[in-house]
């Protein structure tokens, strides 16, 4: 038995004989379910990210789950000042390698802290300028690879380039074909609203088909502001106007209230399984 827990809201999920297959389920706010699992005998097992589906009127609604990302380092102090203001997070999203005035790189630490209790960590790649160019775009892939190898993030797991920058749909192939064939999966962070990402992905969606079936994009728009995991707004993300995986949505930006800023994120629950 599956038991969410919203404020003073139970609700309780019971699965039939096939797995995955629901019978009931009482509504509660679902993405600020905190889900765990009872076993026989009373054991408990708390912070367990369990994926959990509501029916309405017989159809399923996807849930969604509520993350921040950073670019200064996770420490004891900073996560617990995360949880205390906002919320527990389902994930941590942080960047594989330091950029000098832009991000501090993720380490062993860090990952011990974060899946030790339960935070599945999604790893960015931004250690590039202009996204420009089909070789270039291989080549920050290949960088990116080798530096979720050295940190043993396993194949299957999304890595996501941080395309903030003048971009074309070249180097956009260019990531996802190097990408692809190693086993993990290519992400793009970007803005559909303006700017070059919308053009150039979906120009690179026409010139391939593994880009339209593989890549996942998270995006940065519209930019509604931090909440609580409790307050977070209805899952609504800018899109490209083309074929797109629109998976995650960054809503807000830098809020400055553990000293150093964190972004809230909301994600389809599909992706959980591509973050590590």
């Amino acid at each position: 038995m599956l038991v969410c827990q919203y404020k003073s809201l139970v609700a309780a999920l019971w699965f039939g004989t096939q797995p995955g297959q629901p019978l009931f389920y009482l509504y509660t706010h679902f993405y600020d379910c905190r889900i765990s699992l009872f076993f026989s005998y009373s054991t408990f097992q708390p912070h367990m990210h369990l994926p959990c589906y509501l029916l309405w009127r017989g159809r399923e609604i996807v849930p969604y789950e509520w993350g921040v990302d950073s670019a200064a380092p996770v420490t004891e102090s900073f996560f617990q000042c995360v949880v205390d203001h906002f919320g527990y997070p389902s994930y941590w999203g942080r960047y594989l390698t330091t950029v000098p005035n832009v991000s501090d790189g993720l380490t062993r630490q860090e990952i011990a802290l974060l899946r030790g209790r339960g935070v599945k960590i999604w790893p960015i790649y931004n250690e590039f300028v202009d996204a420009i160019g089909y070789r270039n775009g291989r080549v920050a892939a290949r960088n990116s690879i080798y530096h979720a190898q050295r940190l043993g993030i396993p194949e299957g797991i999304m890595l996501t380039a941080n395309l903030e920058y003048a971009i074309d749909e070249a180097w956009i192939r260019g990531w996802v074909d190097a990408i692809y064939p190693s086993g993990y999966r290519p992400g793009l962070y970007g803005d559909p609203a303006e700017g070059d990402f919308s053009t150039a992905y979906c120009q690179a969606v026409q010139n391939s088909n593994l880009v339209a079936a593989q890549a996942i994009i998270w995006s940065n728009m519209p930019r509604p502001g931090v909440t609580r995991r409790a307050e977070a707004p209805a899952y609504r993300p800018s899109m490209p106007p083309c074929q797109a995986n629109v998976w995650g949505w960054q809503y807000g930006w830098d809020d400055p209230t553990c000293n150093m800023p964190i972004d809230s994120n909301l994600i389809d629950s599909k992706l959980m399984q591509y973050l590590w």
